[in-house]
């Protein structure tokens, strides 16, 4: 790959730093952003045109309190009652729409939350993207777990009770590539029921060879869904050719994945813009794919090692919690998560509102859960996280507190026959 002495190098040398300096400060040594890299497939598909026109039309600030009004008393939500409920004009209406959401997953979901656990199998990235842990060009430890190693996590994860994982990789074909990952799939099928990935977006050939292999859906980080501020962030690597990645949960669909998770990461750029584009995303690919089931992440900037500048910006708990209600609201069928990178207060009060699946025992370096969930170090190399979490509790800690909630935790509804 281009790139791959960066991601090996332990030090970056004078050239790489150059390179570096160069990335950030002059765009014409970047590649277009929206043009197609060889070996990237091309689909056609009507679903980006229509977010991306709403996205572009939406004006948050034109919206009044009597929109907000008459979207809290129709009984259906349209495209237009949610872009209401998430403009500044419904903060002021946070708690009946949080009534609202509360009743909308009640009806939909019962009491229920479900829990599933991460396990990042590999850190190494050819992605230069500024807020994250992972980029090419940040100093950390990589390291990538062998299929023993894999085998090592799983069990240990499977021996406390989880049921459903998600496997997570940096964005390296070189490192990471997709035969990997399929052994991986195959090795989580022994232990678990449901098997996530949230890995590079693949062509569809590929998502229905990790689909044979085990994988039930798959999470794509659109991150931002504003083009122009997406190639500010992302300046080298695949993750830079914006279309292909928003293309990737369609041709996961096409690829015979039985679901798809979208999320923009709030806090990158217009964080209502973003989380409206978000949902019109889900909302038009159900009607075009009405059996796959389709979820909403809605996760929040993050600090990462080596930047103490990384923080959500302009996107408080109020805001999100907005955010998710009005996702509810709009989107009664569809499963919200809440991720580690939200507090234990925030979540314990969320899911008895609006969301529907949180993780549990989280860590987001590679190769660590012996320590995490039996206390005994493992003897191996750790390779370093992608963010730092806010949530550390561990399973039974999160299947108890989710219980006297008066909620009921779902490790599993899916039979197999």
């Amino acid at each position: 790959m281009e790139n791959q002495y960066f991601v090996d190098s332990e030090y970056l040398s004078a050239e790489a730093l150059e390179r570096k300096h160069r990335l950030e400060n002059d765009p014409s040594c970047r590649k277009n952003h929206m043009e197609y890299l060889p070996g990237m497939e091309r689909i056609k598909s009507d679903i980006r045109e229509k977010v991306i026109s709403q996205m572009n039309e939406y004006c948050p600030e034109r919206y009044t309190a009597r929109d907000v009004r008459a979207a809290l008393e129709h009984d259906r939500c349209s495209i237009e009652d949610f872009k209401a409920l998430l403009s500044p004009a419904a903060a002021p209406f946070l708690e009946q729409m949080a009534e609202r959401a509360r009743l909308e997953t009640g009806k939909h979901f019962g009491n229920t939350v479900y829990l599933f656990t991460p396990l990042y199998i590999a850190n190494y990235c050819e992605n230069y993207c500024v807020y994250c842990g992972f980029n090419c060009y940040n100093h950390i430890k990589r390291m990538k777990l062998s299929m023993e190693q894999i085998e090592h996590e799983m069990k240990i994860i499977a021996d406390s009770g989880m049921e459903e994982i998600l496997i997570l990789t940096g964005e390296s074909r070189s490192q990471s590539d997709v035969a990997y990952i399929g052994e991986a799939c195959k090795l989580a099928r022994k232990y678990f029921r449901m098997v996530g990935l949230e890995i590079y977006p693949v062509n569809t050939d590929e998502y229905r060879y990790l689909h044979e292999c085990g994988a039930d859906y798959v999470t794509v980080f659109q991150e931002t869904y504003d083009a122009e501020k997406y190639e500010t962030l992302h300046l080298l690597g695949h993750k830079r050719v914006w279309p292909y990645r928003f293309d990737a949960q369609e041709r996961a669909l096409r690829g015979g994945m039985r679901g798809a998770a979208f999320s923009a990461l709030l806090g990158l750029s217009d964080f209502r813009k973003d989380a409206l584009a978000s949902a019109l995303h889900v909302y038009y690919l159900q009607r075009k794919y009405p059996h796959a089931e389709m979820s909403l992440s809605c996760p929040r900037l993050r600090p990462i090692l080596n930047n103490d500048k990384i923080n959500p910006h302009d996107v408080g708990e109020k805001q999100l919690c907005q955010i998710i209600c009005a996702y509810r609201i709009f989107l009664p069928f569809v499963g919200i998560t809440v991720s580690s990178r939200e507090s234990a207060e925030f979540r314990n009060g969320i899911v008895k509102i609006a969301a529907t699946k949180v993780s549990a025992g989280v860590s987001t370096g590679i190769g660590d859960h012996e320590s995490k969930y039996t206390g005994k170090e493992s003897g191996d190399a750790e390779g370093d996280e992608q963010f730092e979490i806010c949530d550390s509790r561990s399973f039974d800690r999160m299947y108890d507190d989710i219980s006297k909630e008066g909620l009921q935790p779902v490790l599993n509804d899916y039979l197999y026959v």
